[in-house]
C-alpha cells in the first residue's frame, strides 16, 4: 500500500487577487494535492492560511516548501508533519454543536476535539485546585504525560505551572514555568484558555508550531466560554 504523508503548512498570502489559486497550481505541479484550507487570520496585508496537504509516496517536504514559495510574495510560516484525526469536527460550528449535544461532558468535550478544530496535536484541562497543586482533569488523544508520581485521580501535574491561575486566553512559552525543558527543543507552540474560571485552563500544544495567532486565541476563548456556559461554570 503506498504510504502518503500529510503536512499542515501555513502560509502567509498576499492580498492579490488569485494567490491562494497560484499556490494551489504549484503545488499540484509539484505532485502535492490539498487536503483542506482553513482561514486563520485576514488583516490589511494579506491572509494567513493553513493548508493540508498530501506529499506522494517518496515526496520530501522541502518540495512542497519551494513550490508555495515559487508564488510571489507568499511566505511559509511552518510546515510539519500533520497525524491529527478529524473526527469529522473541523470547524467551530461543529465543536459548538457537539458541546451542546452534551452539555453536562462540555468540558471534556472541547479537550477532545479543540485540537482537531485548532490543527494541534494535543489538548490538556487543567484544574488548579491549591497553591502548587495543579490536577490533570482531561486530556486529548496524545497529550503528554505531565503527572509525577502522585497515583490520585486526577494526577498531579509534576511541576505545577506559575502561569495558573490564567485570567485571559493567551499565548504561552514553552520556556515558562511548569513545562519539560525539552519543549522549548522541539519548538512546543502553546495557547492556553480559562474555562468558565481562572483556576481551570484548558491548554493546547502544537510541536514545532506554528505560533498561536490573536484570531485562534479568540477563538479558542469564545469556544472556551461556551463550554464553560454549557457545564454551568460561569465566572
Amino acid at each position: 500500500m503506498l504510504n502518503y504523508m500529510s503536512y499542515l503548512m501555513r502560509v502567509v498570502l498576499p492580498d492579490r487577487p488569485g494567490t491562494l489559486g497560484a499556490v494551489a497550481t504549484a503545488l499540484g505541479s509539484a505532485g502535492i494535492d490539498i487536503l483542506s484550507v482553513t482561514v486563520v487570520e485576514r488583516g490589511p496585508v494579506g491572509a494567513v492560511d493553513d493548508l493540508l496537504v498530501v506529499l506522494p509516496p517518496g515526496g520530501l517536504a522541502d518540495r512542497a516548501l519551494s513550490a508555495a514559495q515559487s508564488v510571489p510574495g507568499v511566505i511559509v510560516e511552518s510546515l510539519r508533519p500533520f497525524l491529527a484525526d478529524g473526527v469529522g469536527v473541523t470547524g467551530d460550528l461543529d465543536l459548538a454543536d457537539a458541546l451542546a449535544e452534551r452539555p453536562a461532558d462540555a468540558a471534556a468535550i472541547l479537550t477532545e476535539l479543540a485540537p482537531c478544530v485548532f490543527n494541534a496535536d494535543w489538548a490538556v484541562l487543567l484544574e488548579q485546585v491549591d497553591a502548587g497543586d495543579v490536577r490533570v482533569r482531561e486530556t486529548s488523544v496524545g497529550a503528554p504525560t505531565l503527572g509525577g508520581d502522585d497515583l490520585g485521580v486526577p494526577e498531579r501535574v509534576r511541576l505545577a505551572p506559575r502561569w495558573m491561575p490564567l485570567a485571559q486566553a493567551r499565548p504561552i512559552g514553552a520556556h515558562e514555568d511548569g513545562f519539560p525543558p525539552r519543549w522549548q527543543a522541539v519548538e512546543m507552540a502553546l495557547a492556553a484558555a480559562p474555562v468558565g474560571h481562572d483556576h481551570l485552563v484548558i491548554l493546547l500544544g502544537r510541536p514545532g508550531g506554528p505560533a498561536f495567532r490573536a484570531a485562534e486565541i479568540e477563538r479558542l476563548a469564545h469556544l472556551a466560554g461556551i463550554a464553560a456556559s454549557l457545564a454551568g461554570r460561569r465566572p
